[in-house]
């Protein structure tokens, strides 16, 4: 596991596995434990839990759902059935999953927000609303599981139609959740391919073990908060550019390189300038992301894709050559966003939605997750070793000087003679003077 081990911190070596601390003599307030715990940058290798949900395998890129490989799931499931199956367990024959009705308040809500804010921002906001007259308490449960990632399609389709100075689309109960979101956000019934190819973009997205978000949503739990807080902290992690977004980039890059005849030289130019590739690498993957592999198939039977769909391919090819060339000590393969980007640009959605459209998906995994947690009734809270100061005091307080007393000086010219002596007031010499009689406070 990479780290430091506590007790051998040569640049602070007061840090200890037991306390951490010492005292201002160096010497460990208590003794250490036998064997020291290991310090991981980022929680990296850390084991921060038991999960039957998702069995994310880097090593071989395989992903499983309740033990159901993801390409699988994408082949012949639904959104719909493979969120009852990470909430429950059990894989349904049937399920369907509508988008919810936007209460009023909620859309009183959205209409204040200004256009300019961030999808993300607008969805956790809408959540957070609808959550706060709802009754959300602890413990979550599957019905407020279903009510959350089903109200959220409806509040981002509803931003997204208000920005635009349009009214939000009522929910349609016959359709599932995919094409329910687009219906929301056109006001028409999308092509079923273009449903279909959501759909399968939600199954890859609905799960994917501790990841940032997840785990975000995890502590929030932890403390017997609610679920629409979790859910909120974690949309709020996703927001990160280190954890979503990447889609929206792919598609910038494909259309700075812009040419298959381009690609190689465009490439090598963007590792050469230290520049991330879009849509290579993980931090868990290092064989082809599986999830890649499910939606490649996906976008190849998007009509209107041929072209960008081309470019994709040949620049994916060119990619993996250049980076086993340029960087042989990394594993950089393609990861799920490379081919997301080609299924939410193939059914219409514009870019600045693909991080919110990903959270939609991720709603079932963030909820699952906090279901499963809450039965554990344990608080998240790790340890961390301190690297600051050894125990010191605050430095004696410096005298503070007191000016002398000074009799009052005389008005105009200076006496030439000797000063006369004050007279002592009464109170000085002990004498009682005359009682004053202070009016009373009305």
């Amino acid at each position: 596991m990479p780290g430091v081990t506590e007790t051998a911190r040569a640049d602070h070596p007061t840090a200890t596995a037991a306390t951490g601390i010492a005292d201002a003599t160096g010497t460990p307030a208590d003794p250490p434990v036998a064997a020291a715990r290991t310090y991981s940058p980022g929680l990296e290798g850390v084991i921060a839990g038991e999960s039957s949900i998702a069995y994310v395998d880097g090593a071989a890129g395989r992903l499983l759902y309740r033990g159901y490989p993801i390409g699988e799931l994408v082949e012949h499931g639904t959104y719909a059935q493979v969120a009852e199956l990470l909430w429950t367990g059990a894989w349904p024959a049937h399920a369907h999953l509508p988008c919810a009705h936007l209460p009023s308040d909620v859309a009183a809500v959205l209409r204040l927000i200004p256009p300019s804010t961030h999808p993300m921002d607008a969805l956790r906001t809408g959540i957070s609303a609808w959550g706060a007259g709802r009754g959300m308490n602890w413990p979550p449960t599957l019905e407020q599981a279903r009510a959350l990632t089903a109200i959220a399609p409806s509040i981002l389709a509803a931003f997204a139609r208000f920005r635009q100075g349009l009214e939000h689309v009522e929910a349609d109960p016959q359709l599932d959740l995919a094409a329910g979101f687009l219906y929301q956000l056109r006001g028409e019934r999308p092509d079923p391919a273009a449903a279909r190819a959501l759909d399968a973009y939600f199954i890859v997205g609905a799960e994917h073990g501790f990841n940032a978000s997840t785990f975000t949503a995890l502590v929030i739990t932890s403390t017997k908060s609610d679920l629409t807080s979790g859910v909120c902290g974690a949309i709020g992690a996703l927001k990160g550019p280190l954890h979503g977004g990447a889609p929206s980039e792919v598609v910038d890059q494909l259309s700075q390189i812009g040419t298959p005849e381009h690609a190689e030289a465009w490439l090598r130019d963007a590792v050469a300038r230290g520049e991330r590739l879009m849509g290579f690498g993980h931090r868990v993957y290092k064989a082809y992301d599986p999830r890649a592999a499910a939606l490649r198939k996906v976008a190849e039977g998007l009509s209107g894709m041929a072209d960008w769909l081309a470019l994709a391919v040949e620049v994916e090819d060119v990619a993996l050559r250049v980076l086993a060339e340029l960087k042989p000590d990394h594993i950089l393969k393609t990861n799920v966003e490379y081919y997301a980007a080609a299924v939410l640009q193939g059914v219409g959605l514009p870019p600045d939605l693909f991080p919110a459209t990903f959270a939609l998906a991720r709603h079932a995994g963030w909820t699952a997750h906090c279901i499963e947690y809450a039965a554990t009734s344990r608080l998240i809270r790790p340890d961390v070793i301190y690297t600051g100061p050894e125990e010191r005091h605050l430095p004696a307080p410096a005298p503070v000087a007191r000016p002398k007393a000074r009799g009052p000086k005389a008005s105009g010219a200076k006496a030439s003679g000797p000063k006369a002596p004050i007279a002592a007031s009464p109170r000085a010499s002990g004498a009682r003077g005359p009682k004053v009689r202070r009016p009373k406070a009305s």
